[in-house]
């Protein structure tokens, strides 16, 4: 099996990072990234999503080519899914949607730890649109820009892990969802800091990916 990762926006060392991370997570399986090189340099909001979708939809046949039998959109905003999943002529997951999916299959109502406040609302459209809304008991922003937490500096890793924390003290949430790509590669660091169950969209996506391959196949 072959699954391609598509980073919507600029950035490529995120785009090394998400793969890096699913990598981590599903050694089993063959996976490559491609970076929307047509789009901002991150996607904070509706704006930013807006401007990335046409280069996105533009990887698709690339992804294709390279052989992948599934595609994950890796944006936390799902940006693009419904247009590359009419696009792509395989099955096309999203970050965002494949975490609150992991989240439901686990039986754990969830909290959303975002980047920007700027990014809430598209969050909050895509958790109430997808049926969601009823699990989730809040969508916060660190505070952090996109690529600062990219970055992974001592600090931020603290300053994510404090708001889990606040989650795990304050709410009735089963787990805390990491609402960034970006946050994907600090997941162990942020698990061996805080006492709530953490779902990572990026490796979420890729299990997931890999059931519904496997159940095509199955169909076949």
């Amino acid at each position: 099996m072959k699954l391609a990762y598509i980073n919507p926006n600029a950035t490529a060392h995120m785009t090394d990072g998400i793969v890096a991370s699913a990598c981590g997570a599903l050694p089993e399986i063959e996976i490559f990234g491609l970076t929307n090189t047509d789009g901002p340099a991150a996607i904070q909001g509706k704006a930013d999503g807006d401007a990335a979708v046409p280069g996105l939809l533009r990887l698709l046949p690339e992804a294709r080519r390279r052989g992948a039998d599934a595609i994950v959109i890796a944006c936390f905003d799902d940006t693009g899914l419904d247009e590359a999943r009419a696009k792509a002529g395989c099955p096309v997951l999203g970050i965002g949607q494949s975490s609150y999916v992991m989240a439901q299959l686990l039986g754990l109502r969830f909290s959303v730890i975002t980047s920007l406040a700027v990014s809430i609302p598209v969050i909050e459209e895509n958790v109430q649109r997808q049926g969601f809304a009823p699990f989730c008991t809040s969508i916060r922003a660190c505070g952090l820009p996109v690529l600062t937490i990219d970055e992974a500096a001592p600090d931020t890793i603290e300053r994510i892990a404090a708001d889990i924390e606040t989650v795990r003290l304050e709410e009735d949430a089963g787990c805390a969802i990491l609402g960034c790509a970006g946050m994907a590669p600090m997941k162990p660091e942020l698990s061996a800091r805080t006492r709530l169950h953490l779902i990572d969209g990026v490796a979420a996506s890729g299990h997931l990916a890999k059931a519904v391959v496997s159940g095509l196949g199955a169909a076949r």
